[in-house]
């Protein structure tokens, strides 16, 4: 593996080669949750971004083929001007800084929600899935197992005694039945505020034809799954949140839209598509709960700490709204309550 010198020299070399320019330099545009890193530099009066997908940790190929398709349905997502895939580097289209979460507020979320969920329907109405890793059971069963590990046992030092083990399984089987149950469809994964732009008509761009907006980035681990998981990513955002009313008003607009293209069948009504996002939703959280804590603790990644406190309300108000999920509430609030979950030990 290269240092982080080395990969830094490398990376500046390989953007002078494909600008044509020696004289310009970099500087970080975005952390990543990942090994992947991206860098912003101005050239003829253009900036762009270079992707550093390190290929031993982050091949870029499922990136550049998804980008591909999602362009072709009508999506922007980020142009590729020049690519070395042996290295790793990708040069693309720069879609600015503005993302949702800076840019949403009380008088434009329902403009920007809605350019959101015309994006979304079109991810789910034109792009294929069938060659997509599928979001199945050991999937959805590996995502919740994070929670116990890291956020009960490395985070609480709690280690679930038996009968607790039963109730953290029949809740993450109500949990994974609810997603199973759901028709298939392309799921980006991580469709929320932090990888959607706004992109306006004077961004220099070169999109050619579909949406303008929003930009959409990070979709590089899409798989088939519940056709609700975007969707609750999107409006149960783990960086922003909402009046439950309000975001029930937009997943019952979006429900009426799958109905009128065919996605959903009929007889989805209000409660049964309510509790597909609910459920779906909080399948997302109990892991995002743990991960939160194992980016700190295995990989020294803090910057996620601040918005624990957001995602265990999700998780706990949630399943305290189900019945069936009660005891599963009660068994994290009992060791959850009453702490500053943004405070951890050094990693």
């Amino acid at each position: 593996m290269q240092s982080t010198t080395d990969r830094a020299t490398a990376r500046l070399a390989w953007t002078r080669a494909a600008l044509g320019d020696s004289s310009l330099g970099l500087e970080p545009a975005s952390a990543d949750a990942s090994f992947r890193s991206y860098w912003r530099t101005h050239h003829d009066g253009r900036s762009w971004i270079v992707m550093d997908s390190p290929p031993a940790q982050e091949d870029p190929r499922p990136w550049l083929k998804i980008g591909q398709q999602l362009a072709a349905a009508g999506l922007h997502v980020p142009a590729v001007q020049a690519q070395d895939l042996e290295q790793g580097f990708l040069l693309i289209e720069d879609l600015g800084t503005r993302l949702y979460l800076n840019e949403l507020n009380d008088d434009n979320a329902d403009a920007l929600y809605g350019d959101a969920m015309d994006a979304l329907l079109l991810m789910q109405t034109r792009m294929a899935y069938g060659d997509l890793p599928s979001f199945d059971r050991d999937v959805l069963v590996r995502g919740l197992e994070v929670m116990p590990e890291w956020f009960l046992g490395r985070y609480l030092h709690h280690t679930p005694a038996c009968a607790e083990w039963d109730v953290l399984e029949a809740a993450f089987n109500v949990i994974i039945h609810n997603a199973q149950e759901q028709p298939r469809c392309f799921v980006h994964r991580d469709y929320h505020s932090r990888n959607l732009l706004v992109v306006g008509q004077n961004n220099p761009g070169v999109i050619a034809s579909g949406l303008l907006s929003p930009g959409i980035i990070d979709f590089q681990g899409a798989l088939a799954g519940p056709i609700t998981y975007d969707l609750a990513s999107l409006l149960r955002d783990a960086y922003i949140v909402w009046p439950r009313e309000r975001v029930e008003a937009w997943v019952e607009s979006y429900r009426q839209r799958l109905r009128l293209a065919g996605v959903i069948e009929e007889d989805v009504d209000s409660k049964r598509f309510l509790r597909w996002f609910d459920l779906t939703g909080l399948h997302r959280h109990v892991r995002v709960l743990g991960q939160f804590y194992r980016l700190w603790y295995r990989d020294g990644k803090g910057g996620y700490l601040a918005d624990v406190p957001r995602v265990y309300h999700y998780v706990v108000s949630v399943a305290r709204s189900y019945p069936e999920l009660a005891d599963f509430a009660a068994l994290i609030g009992r060791y959850a309550e009453g702490r500053d979950l943004t405070e951890v030990a050094n990693a």
